[in-house]
């Protein structure tokens, strides 16, 4: 068996060098190839190095574990096994509660040695149970499943009562008030979120997307990437091309918008 490998996201240096610590006492032979300090550093250090094991702390600036996860996951390159991920997180009743449900394993801060030896061993027994070669899509679909359960959680949690029915976006100096009624699709661009309406228009909303999504009704509104949300009724048709890849065309619109792995479920007739 090859030497294993790992990662380790958490933007407490000294938290990150304890749990690198207390895994080289448990697991000498696994090789911690890097450590990141918040969820981009993590995706792109994760790409590059393609490690075996993934230690994400939940909470990161710039995305979260599960958001970095769920990245990793539209992102990775076929030609190599899923990573095994182990979230890191301080206590929080609903969100073990979340992890328990979708066999998710997970450690607690302050980092105990003995529940680690515990994530230890599974990690150990998975890496055997793996089999060699390339990853299928087909097998990738366990880990896309637990991802958005954990995300829908995530998302539920947060979610106030009231869905939302206005947007109030910057237009120069003036406000604008946009009805959510007449919202086409949104899509992420930096800091903003750029919302096309149905009659053409667009405008900027400084609301991140993904408090957006916590206001929206998930019946109406489908995302479909990590960037990118569509009005479900306006889709006109779903295509997928010769490597198995997704997109999608709104009605009366000939640009295509690429669907992502974690989001393919929603077109199950595909």
């Amino acid at each position: 068996m090859n030497t294993p490998t790992a990662l380790i996201a958490e933007d407490e240096p000294l938290l990150a060098q304890t749990l690198a610590n207390e895994l080289r006492d448990l697991w000498p032979a696994l090789r911690v190839l890097a450590t990141a300090g918040d969820g981009l550093s993590a995706v792109q250090l994760a790409l590059q190095h393609c490690p075996d094991v993934l230690f994400f702390d939940i909470r990161m600036p710039g995305q979260t574990g599960l958001e970095a996860a769920a990245e990793l996951a539209e992102e990775w390159p076929e030609t190599h096994t899923f990573p095994l991920l182990v979230f890191v997180t301080a206590y929080d009743q609903y969100a073990i509660a979340a992890f328990d449900a979708q066999a998710v394993d997970y450690v607690l801060k302050p980092v105990r040695a003995d529940r680690l030896a515990q994530t230890v061993a599974r990690l150990q027994n998975g890496l055997r149970q793996r089999q060699p070669g390339p990853q299928t899509s087909k097998q990738l679909d366990p880990v896309l499943h637990q991802l958005r359960a954990l995300l829908s959680a995530s998302t539920e949690a947060a979610k106030p009562e009231a869905p939302l029915q206005l947007l109030q976006a910057s237009v120069g100096k003036a406000l604008r008030m946009v009805p959510v009624a007449e919202v086409l699709r949104l899509e992420a661009a930096d800091k903003y979120v750029r919302v096309f309406t149905l009659d053409g228009s667009e405008v900027l909303l400084r609301t991140p997307l993904k408090e957006l999504m916590q206001r929206l009704d998930a019946q109406e509104f489908w995302q479909i990437h990590r960037g990118s949300v569509v009005r479900a009724s306006a889709i006109d048709s779903v295509t997928r091309d010769d490597t198995g890849r997704l997109s999608l065309r709104l009605k009366g619109h000939a640009d295509t918008l690429a669907v992502s792995r974690l989001y393919a479920h929603l077109f199950k007739a595909m």
